[in-house]
């Protein structure tokens, strides 16, 4: 069977609580709202106030993790000031996964690059996960969505870094780039086993910008927004998304973007993730007015 993917080219905080309920998925016990805090000085990630009709309908949990390279991110105290600035603290209750050690390991004796996901300990304290992605480009993977959320976005700070590295943390920045996409691919996997089908995706194509929401300094979106895309498939709901930016064909900034996902062979991920089996790239895409 094909997965269903809802879309609407409505973009509003309420449409998102909307396509969530399309998904007709509760969420059991002490959910995890895996968002992206933004870097200080980022222009186009999505703000608490635009969530926060899904997280308070969910009684979700903000969850953040530590980021492995300088910046406002990379240590609990900063990060926790950064949550502070960008108002998430202000709106919800925050966790960040590792804001203390020692990190959670989960394996993946099925990994094509990597065997083991090092991830905050703190996602012990929580049976599901609602993963809220800012559809983007992204420097290194191409784009980000929800495979990516699921890998980097819950990875420790050590756990970025040895997935980056494909296993090397020495090797955070020359990696081979499909050895990358595949350990994302190989720690999203350990992460969709590990909640064992308590989880839902809602990807935003909003301000979406060749850079991610972890650049200080990153280019002002190049395409015009699509729309809001909900998933229980992660693999189908990036499918989606990265299908709808190649029949954008009016868009005068689609050449960017795709020149981004492209060199960075951020397809590979999608394909990866399929291989592993967590979910599928044949998809029923079906329109919310």
């Amino acid at each position: 069977m094909k997965s269903k993917v809802f879309f609407s080219k409505t973009i509003t905080p309420e449409k998102v609580l909307e396509m969530y309920r399309l998904l007709e998925k509760d969420l059991p016990g002490r959910v995890a709202a895996k968002v992206h805090s933004g870097e200080v000085g980022n222009q186009n990630f999505l703000r608490p106030d635009f969530w926060k009709p899904i997280i308070d309908a969910t009684g979700a949990v903000v969850t953040e993790c530590n980021t492995a390279y300088e910046g406002s991110r990379e240590t609990t105290k900063k990060h926790l000031k950064t949550l502070k600035q960008h108002g998430w603290s202000d709106y919800f209750q925050v966790d960040l996964l590792d804001g203390e050690g020692p990190d959670m390991v989960l394996e993946i004796p099925g990994g094509k690059q990597i065997k083991k996901n090092y991830v905050g300990k703190n996602l012990a304290n929580y049976d599901s996960l609602l993963v809220l992605s800012h559809f983007k480009g992204h420097p290194m993977g191409g784009y980000g969505g929800a495979l990516k959320q699921l890998s980097i976005g819950i990875g420790s700070s050590y756990g970025k870094a040895y997935i980056h590295g494909a296993g090397d943390t020495e090797a955070f920045w020359s990696t081979d780039v499909d050895r990358f996409m595949e350990a994302m691919a190989d720690a999203a996997s350990s992460v969709v086993d590990y909640f064992k089908g308590n989880a839902a995706y809602i990807n935003v194509m909003k301000n979406m910008s060749v850079d991610c929401d972890c650049c200080a300094v990153a280019e002002d979106p190049c395409m015009k927004d699509i729309g809001i895309l909900a998933s229980l498939d992660p693999v189908a709901i990036d499918q989606a998304c990265l299908d709808l930016v190649y029949a954008a064909k009016d868009d005068p900034g689609q050449g960017h973007l795709i020149e981004r996902i492209e060199s960075r062979h951020g397809i590979h991920t999608i394909e990866a993730a399929a291989e592993l089996g967590i979910g599928s790239r044949e998809y029923e895409l079906i329109l919310v007015e």
